[in-house]
């Protein structure tokens, strides 16, 4: 956000205690201008297509990073989804955000980084300025995740798909998949890093942005 305040007026989302993609989307939509670029990264890419499904007049731009637009997969494959995240949302209601944030954190980023502690220190203590109660409600926005492959087809503003070139959670190949399907958009891979490409990579993440923030429309 600092790196774009000279051509941007940044403002980042809270979602407090909300627990659906679309009451994350509606807090937007309430505390956003008349007109306004958007950026989304991971769950918040999920809020970044609701919003466009919602009010796509009030959208300008879309930045979609590090995220998907397929719902929650059906049968076994869902079942082990959700599994997997109660697994970790219990660890952080027994044992604490810290050991919580240390469980879930190795798959988030280029697995050549894990040594790399003020990395790892840094994330681990933004997840812990959370609670095991916003943990789970985040989860259950996930689970609950709507289907925004239809709103991918209708996205005309000028839009950036952005992944880390090690992002095993969201792909560079699905990024491509849905820039694709945007008109003009600008499709960004950021080498070394992974799934936290705005930590990993602040700086080149920070120079896409500019080039979206500030291309034509």
């Amino acid at each position: 956000m600092d790196a774009l305040s000279d051509v941007a007026d940044c403002t980042c989302m809270d979602w407090g205690k909300l627990d659906s993609i679309a009451g994350m989307a509606e807090s937007v939509l309430r505390a956003a201008p008349p007109r306004f670029a958007l950026a989304g990264h991971s769950m918040g890419g999920r809020v970044a297509f609701q919003v466009d499904r919602m009010a796509p007049e009030r959208v300008e731009r879309i930045a979609l990073l590090n995220t998907g637009a397929a719902t929650r997969p059906p049968g076994e494959a869902g079942e082990i989804e959700e599994r997997k995240r109660r697994a970790l949302l219990k660890i952080a209601q027994t044992e604490g955000m810290h050991a919580g944030a240390r469980a879930w954190l190795p798959p988030m980023i280029d697995s050549r980084r894990l040594n790399d502690a003020v990395l790892v220190e840094r994330i681990v203590e933004m997840v812990a300025r959370k609670t095991p109660e916003i943990w789970e409600k985040q989860m259950l926005a996930l689970l609950g995740r709507p289907d925004a492959r239809p709103v991918v087809d209708l996205i005309r503003c000028p839009a950036l798909l952005l992944s880390g070139r090690e992002d095993v959670w969201s792909p560079p190949a699905r990024h491509a998949e849905m820039a694709e399907k945007i008109p003009g958009s600008k499709l960004a891979i950021i080498a070394d890093s992974g799934h936290m490409s705005t930590m990993e990579r602040p700086e080149a993440v920070a120079a896409a942005m500019r080039e979206w923030l500030t291309a034509p429309r």
